[in-house]
């Protein structure tokens, strides 16, 4: 009988595994979840048997899911290296990539990228543009950086193509105890009278200013650091709030070390783009990097969602 397997169906089933369900394997997959559950019933009806217990938390493979995933874990790899194999001998592989990085807490997620980039593309030479960057955008230009992380992209700028990462919660840090951990959400009015903690960037890359404040004409009193901790530390000592993406202070909030609120009903959503030259754009391993930077964040941060 002619199996219908394919590469698609075993990438689909690592995903699932990777992930823990079918919303955020559907996203590592760039597919719709109809379509991914519409593929997983096909093989299911083909071999008469589940290949994963739907409510199962964690994900519960049944023994055709294991046997399936067995040869994924064995054939996906040798695909993909023969393929980056391919590319090396048709467009080259050798190159430079220097990042450039505008977000003080970018570095909790790319370097696990940048780990696993190295071992995939060896020969291309992978370094940090030191120091804070105001403009990273601008070093594409004027050639000291092949690759910039921001957090947004000037509708007007040319000579350079814009990659979707991932979008993600912007929380209020409070003390525990704080009178506003009361309150469903919290308003621009609520920062009035509170010392706004953040780090000593422009006001225009602090997404609460530059999108909750400024146009509520709200101007609190201002503290800065550079450190994550030290800010959260001025934080539980009731020097002030700050305001930080979910993912930079999950493993504080599970620790009880400050309390978080939402901003605004809805939430203040904040996103990240990488940025590149329009020839690093042509290069297999630009590609393979921006994938890596997605799916390792989609995977390991909390409250991510893929652009």
């Amino acid at each position: 009988m002619k199996t219908p397997l394919e590469l698609r169906h075993l990438r689909t089933l690592i995903a699932l595994r990777e992930a823990g369900n079918l919303s955020r394997a559907a996203q590592l997959l760039n597919l719709t979840q109809s379509a991914l559950s519409h593929q997983l019933k096909g093989l299911e009806e083909h071999y008469g048997a589940e290949l994963f217990a739907r409510k199962s938390h964690p994900l519960v493979f049944g023994v055709v899911g294991q046997r399936l995933l067995k040869l994924a874990d064995t054939v996906l790899p040798q695909v993909d290296e023969a393929d980056r194999d391919v590319r090396r001998l048709v467009d080259g592989s050798a190159g430079q990539l220097r990042i450039a990085v505008e977000c003080h807490t970018c570095f909790d997620w790319l370097m696990p990228a940048m780990d696993a980039f190295r071992e995939r593309w060896p020969e291309v030479e992978l370094d940090i543009v030191s120091g804070f960057q105001a403009d990273p955008v601008g070093l594409l230009h004027q050639d000291r950086a092949e690759l910039a992380i921001v957090s947004d992209v000037d509708a007007d700028e040319t000579g350079v193509v814009v990659h979707p990462l991932f979008s993600f919660e912007i929380v209020a840090l409070l003390p525990k105890g704080h009178a506003l951990l009361g309150k469903p959400w919290l308003t621009a009015e609520d920062f009035a009278s509170q010392t706004l903690i953040t780090y000593p960037v422009p006001d225009d890359m602090l997404d609460l200013v530059r999108r909750v404040l400024q146009p509520a004409g709200i101007a609190p009193p201002r503290r800065t650091s550079e450190l994550t901790v030290a800010m959260l530390q001025l934080v539980a000592s009731g020097r002030g709030i700050a305001a930080l993406p979910m993912w930079a202070v999950e493993n504080y909030l599970a620790r009880g070390y400050v309390a978080r609120q939402r901003i605004g009903e809805g939430g203040l959503t904040g996103r990240l783009y990488a940025v590149s030259t329009p020839g690093l754009a042509a290069k297999p391993f630009l590609a393979d990097f921006v994938r890596l930077m997605r799916e390792t964040s989609l995977l390991n941060l909390a409250g991510v969602s893929l652009l």
